[in-house]
């Protein structure tokens, strides 16, 4: 009986030979691929429409204006919250069925002119270019051609001065760093001892406004605490786990950690070597599954993120045009913990 139901269904052959015009042809307007008289149009989507072959609703979509088509380009590597941002991006679009067309690349994110050229290459494809910015002039050159050829470029996560991209979309990451240093200092139970940092790169404006936010306030309020040199991780759990045991091995009275980047799983597993996970606060960002996971065994003591959809939601919005609604810094303990949302 389910097999005969299937036979049943329209096919794109039905819908051509019902509006009396190749397959090729119902292909472009159900796609969008190419521009197709009206006329024609019309003829394929009353045909599609009679035979069930789609809704109503996809009717009015396929006859509204066309789908804003956008780049996103984020960092390769082994970042799980960056991947996590770029699925909830793609989910976001198809559960809200939005009028736009994303999508994604991953390239080098510690090249500037590798980002410069990916923002020439496929904003040229595309309306417009979301992106995580490297402050840099060769990147600033980028964006400022792309506003000039009518698109819009708008930052996410890390922002870039002085350019002419539309929006920047992200939490204040200065007030993200005074956060994390507010937690190592309050866990630190006011103990002097050494706090170390670790980034991706400075290259991210997003990664020294962290910094420079947190090492303000522990020279604030926290002056018997000691900070070390910030090493610089790139986003690589495996770099991350190498700089976290020299660290260890080379100061014995650490008795915190911030992770300003990502890749939070290698300083994890090297604190968890060490045996001193228990003993050793550690604060991190981007609330993903390894991080959920540390949280519950006690690895890490707090992560503070910005939730994915949240950020894309205000992304699209500023790139067609909408009101956006500022990404508030979330903060996470154990305890706190929401159900994750797969």
């Amino acid at each position: 009986m389910e097999s005969e139901r299937r036979r049943t269904l329209p096919t794109v052959a039905d819908v051509a030979r019902k509006a009396g015009t190749s397959t090729a042809t119902v292909d472009r307007v159900l796609n969008r691929r190419t521009a197709v008289r009206e006329s024609t149009m019309r003829q394929v989507l009353d045909a599609a429409l009679a035979l069930g072959y789609i809704d109503t609703g996809q009717v009015e979509a396929l006859r509204g204006p066309e789908p804003i088509k956008l780049a996103l380009l984020l960092p390769r590597g082994t970042n799980p919250y960056l991947a996590l941002v770029n699925k909830k991006a793609r989910a976001f679009v198809e559960r809200n069925h939005l009028n736009a067309r994303v999508k994604s690349f991953f390239i080098d994110g510690f090249d500037p002119d590798e980002l410069a050229h990916s923002i020439h290459r496929f904003g040229k494809a595309a309306d417009g270019v979301i992106f995580m910015a490297i402050d840099h002039p060769s990147v600033r050159v980028a964006i400022d051609e792309l506003v000039k050829a009518g698109k819009k470029a708008v930052t996410l996560i890390s922002d870039i001065s002085s350019s002419r991209r539309h929006a920047y979309v992200g939490i204040d990451n200065f007030a993200a760093g005074r956060t994390a240093a507010t937690l190592l200092g309050r866990f630190a139970g006011h103990h002097p001892g050494r706090v170390a940092l670790i980034a991706a790169s400075r290259i991210y404006r997003a990664h020294l406004e962290r910094e420079v936010g947190f090492l303000g306030l522990i020279e604030e309020r926290f002056p018997y605490i000691t900070v070390s040199a910030t090493r610089e991780g790139h986003d690589d759990r495996k770099e991350n786990y190498e700089h976290t045991r020299a660290l260890l091995e080379s100061y014995p009275d650490i008795i915190g950690i911030y992770n300003v980047g990502g890749s939070s799983d290698g300083i994890g597993r090297a604190l968890r070597e060490s045996g001193r996970a228990h003993d050793i606060t550690f604060v991190g960002h981007g609330l993903t599954s390894d991080t959920r996971a540390m949280l519950a065994d006690g690895t890490m003591d707090a992560v503070i993120t910005q939730d994915p959809d949240r950020l894309f939601e205000a992304a699209l919005n500023a790139a067609m045009n909408k009101d956006i609604q500022p990404v508030a810094i979330e903060l996470f303990l154990a305890e706190n913990l929401p159900h994750e949302r797969l």
